[in-house]
């Protein structure tokens, strides 16, 4: 494995941690809503997960799912059952004060890693990226680089969000709009809770 391979892996993690997706989004809400300590506990729920899933499909998991499509389909299920659930409480507290819906500390965190752990096509997607950027034969000790590489490039990525929507103009911003923007929130993540659960 050569440094290469981990830059294009980087650009790769980056480009795909930018889609609006449920972790960006869950992610963004949490740092608005709840302020940097929120914002940041969340982003390490949601790296620990994303870390989690990528050691699974370097330890070859996408095999048991081609193997074993009903574990697949368990988790599957139960991670858009989860997106729904979220969802439900983004819509329901929309109109609720700040301080009743903010997210601190451990439950921040723990929000953070089921986001992430709802989408086990996480798993088959590290496959696939693991497997064109990095060549075969990884030692244990490439594999451990890879996962802490990982975990760095999230942690990093979702501080900074952390840290620019925390600001008081992106939180007064939000407070003026919050039951705008929590529903719009909860919308896109049912939506993406239903077309996990309905996706084929």
């Amino acid at each position: 494995m050569e440094v290469a391979h981990l830059i294009a892996f980087n650009l790769t993690l980056l480009a795909a941690m930018a889609a609006p997706g449920p972790a960006l989004l869950f992610a963004l809400r949490q740092s608005i809503a709840g302020g940097f300590r929120a914002g940041f506990a969340t982003g390490l729920g949601l790296a620990v997960a994303a870390v989690f899933w990528t050691s699974l499909a370097l330890a070859g998991l996408e095999a048991v799912f081609v193997v074993v499509p009903a574990a697949y389909l368990v988790l599957k299920i139960g991670g858009a059952l989860y997106l729904l659930y979220v969802a439900y409480t983004l819509w329901r507290d929309a109109q609720k004060p700040l301080a009743e819906t903010a997210h601190p500390g451990r439950r921040a965190f723990l929000g953070g890693m089921l986001v992430n752990l709802s989408n086990p096509k996480s798993v088959l997607f590290a496959a696939s990226v693991l497997v064109v950027i990095f060549p075969a034969g990884l030692s244990v000790t490439e594999k451990a680089l890879i996962l802490a590489n990982h975990f760095a490039v999230e942690v990093v990525v979702y501080g900074l969000f952390a840290a620019l929507l925390a600001t008081p103009p992106a939180r007064a911003g939000y407070l003026r709009l919050k039951a705008a923007i929590d529903r719009i929130a909860a919308a896109v993540l049912g939506a993406l809770g239903l077309r996990l659960l309905l996706d084929r």
